[in-house]
């Protein structure tokens, strides 16, 4: 049900607008002036106020903003016995939804109600996403607490609300991108576009028009003029992915963009200004680029005002229990599958392995291993078949199972018919044609559970 408070000082119209409003089929709240009406509106998720413009300890124009300030998506509709016009521009101003007067517009109460409580919802669908979209990209997203990737996150932390160039440095997959969403949001430009191009992605000319943007019948198939990413970033940010793969030419473009802030579009004479925050990222080593002649120095040394590696996904594996507990969660949701858990043995696997992918090899195996398995808990069955071979590294001295051994088939056999049975070892001997005690003997030799 919808709440509607009502603040004014006079009892009896504020009781009488109460019993019309609350027949309408709305919760109504009462409030005689500005400090009461303030704390129902903390107490209480309300929808819409209905306020006296004149009371007591205050003006409802004032009140308006500061109910805002709160409460944004709780909408406010001012009522005044003497409307002015200077009175009702400000409380627009402050965020009020409409500004009628007393009497004359009592008809017009209850449809301005309905209006405002679909403004309120709409303001909320927003404010929800944009609260997602910030948790998403966020530093709350990057997950670790190894002391490589928090001295990584906290040098991030302190560039994000200066509006500096940063340069991230990497081997693939180790999270660049997600640093930079979470720099962007951060910073001062969080409200304006995030724009990312991988720079190894295109061709010379492509790379040229897709970042500067081009003139129409600057080449054959430009039929119309065409704004450039660094445009489309104007106030905002713009990650360069793989700079390193940039043609020499486009870097010295690049340069006087950010020297300047201004570049010419392809088949153009005119100049084009941009204001635009820069976050380059490469797996490159800048530095021998420079030496063998495909990266120009003074640009490295205009991109790396803020330079921040990050480390590979070998150089923190006290990490891969969060990633992988994370992973699994986001892919049991996709899947609509109830795996809550990972076996121990599945977890020194992971370790094991180089990750010479990163963050996003783990990411697919992880994908992988929940949409093989058939139980509740992620075993090393449902690794790829190179990282089950990783095994006798884990289990030295101890006796282990190869993806290929008959013990290994027989114990995936055994799991996939207690899933079939909802675990009801009797059924599960009968079916495997076997005595119930063989079964819990093999149950505990295989350390099914």
């Amino acid at each position: 049900m919808n709440k509607v408070l009502i603040i004014d000082d006079e009892e009896k119209l504020r009781t009488l607008m109460a019993r019309i409003i609350s027949l309408e089929g709305f919760e109504v709240l009462q409030a005689e002036n500005c400090a009461s009406g303030l704390k129902k509106i903390a107490q209480n998720d309300i929808d819409v106020v209905l306020c006296d413009v004149k009371l007591p300890d205050g003006n409802g124009v004032e009140l308006t903003a500061a109910i805002k300030e709160k409460s944004a998506a709780t909408e406010v509709i001012l009522l005044t016995a003497y409307g002015n016009i200077p009175d009702g521009v400000q409380a627009i101003k402050n965020g009020a939804f409409d500004y009628i007067v007393k009497g004359d517009d009592n008809n017009k109460i209850i449809p301005l109600l309905h209006k405002a409580i679909e403004k309120g919802r709409l303001t909320k669908r927003i404010l929800d996403l944009e609260n997602r979209i910030e948790t998403k990209y966020s530093f709350s997203s990057i997950i670790g607490e190894s002391k490589k990737i928090q001295e990584a996150i906290n040098l991030a932390k302190k560039v994000a609300p200066i509006d500096t160039t940063v340069l991230l440095t990497g081997e693939t997959g180790t999270g660049k991108e997600v640093f930079a969403n979470a720099i962007h949001q951060s910073g001062s430009r969080k409200d304006k576009s995030f724009v990312a191009i991988n720079c190894s992605a295109f061709s010379h000319d492509l790379l040229e028009s897709e970042m500067f943007g081009h003139k129409a019948g600057a080449f054959t198939g430009a039929l119309k003029d065409k704004k450039g990413l660094f445009e489309e970033a104007n106030k905002g940010t713009i990650f360069l992915d793989e700079i390193g793969e940039m043609p020499t030419d486009l870097q010295a473009k690049l340069l006087r963009v950010i020297e300047n802030g201004e570049f010419i579009k392809v088949g153009e004479s005119k100049v084009t200004k941009v204001d635009v925050r820069i976050i380059a990222a490469t797996n490159r080593n800048l530095l021998k680029e420079i030496e063998s002649g495909h990266f120009r120095e003074d640009l490295y040394y205009r991109l790396s005002i803020f330079a921040i590696n990050l480390p590979p996904l070998r150089d923190r594996t006290s990490d891969i229990d969060l990633l992988a507990y994370n992973f699994l969660k986001t892919f049991s949701l996709k899947t609509n599958k109830k795996i809550t858990g990972i076996s121990k043995e599945f977890l020194k696997l992971l370790k094991l392995h180089n990750w010479p992918g990163n963050i996003r090899e783990l990411k697919n195996v992880l994908e992988r291993s929940v949409i093989l398995e058939s139980g509740t808990e992620l075993n090393p069955e449902s690794l790829p078949y190179e990282m089950q071979q990783l095994a006798p590294k884990a289990n030295e001295g101890t006796k282990t199972l190869s993806a290929f051994s008959l013990a290994s088939a027989e114990k995936l056999h055994i799991r996939k018919v207690l899933n079939y049975t909802n675990g009801n070892k009797t059924e599960t001997a009968r079916l495997l044609n076997i005595a119930l005690t063989t079964l819990y003997r093999k149950l505990e030799e295989y350390n099914i559970a």
